[in-house]
C-alpha cells in the first residue's frame, strides 16, 4: 500500500476547554467537520459520552445532523453509539431518519461500554434496567435487533399470537452501514461472527489490537452485507509545524486522560499554559511514567514525522484506513469557538 492509497478520518469527543461553553465547543467541532470536509478525510465519527465536564459528545445522533447539514460530501457517523444505554428501536429510527435525510453518508458504529458512571447509566433510562448485566449480556440480540429494523422490509414482532410489522422508517430506501467497535476481543469476535465490520478502539487502549484485529480476521464469517473483514485504526494525534510545538499541544490532553485513568475529578480541559504549569510544579509520584506511557502511544509530532508515523501504523496492522483523533490542546486567548490546533492537526497531516 502506497501512502496515497490510506484514507483518513476523524474522531471528535468535543473537548470543552476551561474558557468554552458548550455551544462553544460544539462550534469548534463544526469547524473541524468543514476542514475535514474540505480536506478529503473519508469519515467524521463523533463519540458517545455522558456527565463529563471536558466532553460534549452526550448525543452522537444529534451530533451527526448537525455536523452532516454543515458538510457536503464527507460519511458521518457514531464512534459510538453505546446501544446498552439506549432500546434498540429507538437507535435504529434515529439512524434510518439520518440516512433518509443524507443517504449514502451515515454510519452507525456500535458499542457496549457505557461510556459513563454507573449513576449515570441508571439514569439513562430512568432506572429500567440502565446499563444492567441483563442490558450488556443481550448486546448480541440488540445488535441483531437493530439491524433488523433498519431494513427496508422491517422486521416480524411476534406478539400475542400475532406477526407485526415494525419499521425504523417508513420507507427506507438505504440503510447506514454498521459497524462493531470494542477495546477487547469480545466485539472483535462478534463481529466475526456476525460478518460486520469493527473497529478497535487503538486511541484508547493502546495494547491488545494486533491481538484482537486477527482475532476478528482469522474468525470472521461472510455475510450478505460483508463478504471480507474490513476494518481500520483509530490513534491520538497532535501535528504542529515543529515537534516541540506538538508536545505542547498535546499537554492538556494527556493530563486530561491521566486524571481519567488515576480516578482523578476531572475537569474541563486546561490551557497549554495551565498543563505546563502542572508539570512543572510536579505530578504525583508514578504519574510522570504514565504520561509517558501513554504519550508514547500517540502520534506527536512535525507533519512529516507524523504522516510517517501514521503510514506505519497503517502497515504494522495492515489497514488502509486511519481514523485521527486530533488532541490538540490551545492556548490563553484562543477564540472559545475555535480549536485551531486542532484544525491544523488536519490540515498538516494531508499537506
Amino acid at each position: 500500500m502506497s501512502s496515497s492509497d490510506l484514507a483518513l478520518s476523524v474522531l471528535d469527543l468535543v473537548p470543552v476547554r476551561a474558557d468554552q461553553g458548550s455551544g462553544d465547543a460544539i462550534a469548534a467541532s463544526l469547524e473541524l467537520a468543514r476542514t475535514a470536509d474540505r480536506l478529503g478525510y473519508t469519515r467524521y465519527w463523533l463519540a458517545e459520552h455522558h456527565n463529563m465536564p471536558a466532553v460534549a459528545a452526550t448525543n452522537p445522533p444529534v451530533l451527526i445532523s448537525m455536523v452532516a447539514g454543515a458538510t457536503e460530501r464527507i460519511r458521518v457517523g457514531s464512534g459510538g453509539v453505546m446501544l446498552p444505554n439506549h432500546a434498540p428501536l429507538v437507535v435504529a429510527e434515529q439512524f434510518a431518519l439520518l440516512e433518509a435525510a443524507y443517504p449514502g453518508r451515515i454510519d452507525l458504529g456500535i458499542g457496549r461500554a457505557p461510556g459513563t458512571d454507573p449513576v449515570t447509566s441508571w439514569a439513562l433510562r430512568h432506572g429500567a434496567g440502565g446499563v444492567s448485566d441483563e442490558a450488556v449480556n443481550r448486546f448480541p440480540e440488540y445488535v441483531d435487533n437493530v439491524l433488523a429494523m433498519m431494513e427496508p422490509t422491517g422486521v416480524g414482532l411476534d406478539l400475542r399470537g400475532r406477526t407485526h410489522v415494525l419499521k425504523a422508517t417508513p420507507s427506507a430506501r438505504s440503510v447506514p452501514t454498521i459497524w462493531l467497535l470494542g477495546s477487547s476481543d469480545y466485539s472483535a469476535r462478534l463481529a466475526a461472527e456476525k460478518g460486520m465490520p469493527y473497529v478497535f478502539a487503538h486511541h484508547f487502549s493502546g495494547s491488545g489490537t494486533a491481538e484482537a484485529l486477527e482475532l476478528y480476521r482469522s474468525s470472521f464469517q461472510p455475510s450478505p452485507e460483508l463478504s471480507e473483514p474490513r476494518t481500520f485504526l483509530t490513534v491520538n494525534a497532535a501535528v504542529a509545524e515543529t515537534a516541540e510545538e506538538a508536545e505542547r499541544l498535546a499537554l492538556p490532553q494527556l493530563l486530561q486522560m491521566l486524571a481519567l485513568r488515576t480516578g482523578q475529578p476531572l475537569a474541563p480541559q486546561p490551557h497549554v499554559e495551565e498543563a505546563e504549569k502542572r508539570v512543572a510544579d510536579g505530578l504525583p509520584p508514578g504519574h510522570d511514567d504514565l504520561l509517558e506511557a501513554m504519550r508514547r502511544r500517540w502520534v506527536v509530532g512535525d507533519p512529516g514525522a507524523a504522516r510517517a508515523e501514521i503510514e506505519g501504523l497503517a502497515a504494522s496492522y495492515g489497514v488502509d484506513e486511519v481514523m485521527v483523533h486530533p488532541v490538540a490542546g490551545a492556548y490563553v486567548g484562543t477564540d472559545p469557538a475555535a480549536a485551531p490546533g486542532r484544525v491544523r492537526t488536519l490540515e498538516l497531516l494531508v499537506r
